[in-house]
């Protein structure tokens, strides 16, 4: 299946398509004729002026004034690229460099941006054939745009860096040998179009916004079976109680909740108790909550994706060009942060629930095991848990509230986004890891609670589970048994949507 890239707004659903590897990406005529007008109209503007022109003319950053001849632009250009690829760290994941490339694509498609057609077709390919550049996390600021993971990503067009390819890590310049690729001989303007951009942080942003509708769905179908295995109440999830205090996402957790545990017969049996803990009582208010910002932050990525986020800006229409800051990382730092803290709340009080399972309470056995004392259950489980908490809550700490200056002042303020991306996808990890752990140890107490039965969704769910993690009769490696829980809630498909 082609994605044509294009002008069309890009949806969420486009974006899952894209990340799940099920589209190959093609310029549309629309976006070949819009390239090739703003390049055109750029190449004619250099001849016939004088004028200085930022980072097409002009040195960069603080070296704005310093003025470049017409005979070193293209080596300006270049000179750009290998000057600012100097990224450290961790290599940032394959899926989501490939992200990366596809919203490159999409930003300079738009045909403001003065790049060659040639340049777009060529990282077009490199999506569709899965060469993907080796790209450092550590080097952006969020500002001027991800400089430094996008002066790697641009490196493999002329020949340097390195990319990985069919299971292998090679050279730029052996992968044009490999594929039989000229290499890319810069224009003026291109190299600065490649490197400005919010690319690093939107990719992530998306990773961790698709990642989050998931948890989301996930934190209410193991929060579900968690109150049932608790012997808990279905009152705080009626409707009338969110009726009077109307907030969307605590109004959509309640409902599917309640639809989740339709026709279980615990739920439905006598209660000897009038009230739950926060951790099941207040599911549809602290879920719900996140759930209202997970959607504020994937309006904000939505946004960003489809939008020019380079500089200077190019307006044929209007023979002017424009320095200005859509590179500026701000409105993504903000979400991102704000994203890590309403998925630290899903994993924190899913640990709190776990914590309620294990204690020995409401008829359930100390840590879940027929004979505790010989068999310590699932003790340690909600230790990793807590730990895992814990080190969400370091995590955000936001990272949209520092500023450090750079290029001698004249960067005097940038977003830090890029660092609250990277943390960000911490944090989506780390909840796979918790809602993991509540899986197993509400699955475990569910088969305390026989006969009686939870609802066919969850007996479904569960019985499923069970094919992958079985009862734990006995002590064993739980390190395992949380593994293989994490795979299946990253693969498991819910059909409840939050």
């Amino acid at each position: 299946m082609v994605h044509y890239i294009s002008s069309a707004k890009l949806t969420l659903q486009d974006l899952s398509r894209l990340h799940e590897g099920k589209l190959t990406v093609q310029l549309s005529e629309e976006a070949r004729d819009r390239i090739a007008r703003c390049r055109d109209y750029l190449d004619k503007k250099l001849q016939g002026t004088t004028q200085s022109i930022y980072g097409i003319n002009t040195g960069f950053g603080s070296l704005y004034n310093k003025n470049i001849s017409a005979d070193q632009l293209e080596q300006l250009q270049e000179n750009l690229v290998k000057s600012h690829a100097c990224g450290t760290g961790p290599e940032v994941p394959e899926e989501i460099v490939k992200l990366m490339l596809f919203l490159k694509i999409q930003s300079l498609a738009y045909g403001y941006s003065g790049v060659q057609t040639e340049t777009v077709d060529r990282l077009a390919t490199m999506f569709n054939r899965d060469v993907l550049p080796v790209i450092y996390e550590m080097g952006s600021l969020g500002a001027s745009g991800d400089l430094a993971p996008l002066a790697h990503l641009t490196l493999p067009l002329i020949g340097l860096g390195e990319v990985h390819h069919e299971g292998k890590r090679i050279t730029g310049n052996a992968l044009q040998k490999a594929m039989q690729w000229p290499p890319l001989r810069l224009q003026a303007k291109e190299g600065l179009a490649l490197l400005n951009g919010t690319q690093f942080m939107s990719a992530y942003g998306v990773w961790c916004t698709l990642h989050a509708h998931r948890l989301l769905q996930l934190a209410n179908i193991v929060g579900a079976l968690s109150l049932d295995a608790f012997d808990g109440r279905i009152e705080p999830f009626l409707p009338q109680v969110h009726a009077i205090r109307p907030h969307a996402g605590q109004m959509r957790v309640a409902a599917q909740v309640k639809d989740i545990l339709a026709n279980s017969e615990l739920i439905l049996q006598a209660k000897k108790h009038v009230q739950d803990p926060y951790s099941f009582r207040c599911i549809p208010q602290v879920h719900g909550a996140s759930a209202d910002t997970i959607d504020y932050v994937t309006n904000v990525f939505l946004v960003e994706v489809n939008s020019v986020t380079d500089n200077p800006n190019v307006f044929p229409d209007e023979d002017t060009i424009i320095s200005a800051g859509n590179f500026h990382g701000q409105p993504l730092a903000l979400a991102l942060d704000f994203l890590s803290i309403a998925l630290a709340e899903l994993g924190s009080i899913s640990e709190r629930r776990t914590y309620q399972l294990i204690a020995g309470l409401r008829d359930l056995p100390n840590y879940l095991v027929a004979t505790p004392g010989i068999h310590s259950g699932l003790m340690i489980p909600q230790y990793t848990a807590a730990s895992l908490v814990s080190q969400n809550k370091q995590l955000c700490m936001p990272a949209s509230v520092d500023s450090i200056v750079s290029s001698n002042g004249q960067e005097d303020h940038v977003s830090m986004g890029a660092n609250a991306a990277t943390k960000a996808l911490r944090v989506v990890n780390n909840l796979y890891s918790i809602l993991a752990i509540e899986l197993l140890t509400a699955a475990q107490a569910l088969t305390f609670r026989r006969p009686l039965k939870t609802s066919p969704y969850l007996e479904d769910f569960v019985d499923t589970f069970r094919k992958t993690v079985p009862f734990i009769e006995e002590d064993r490696v739980l390190h395992d048994d949380i593994k293989k829980a994490e795979e299946f809630l990253k693969h498991w498909s819910p059909s409840h949507e939050s």
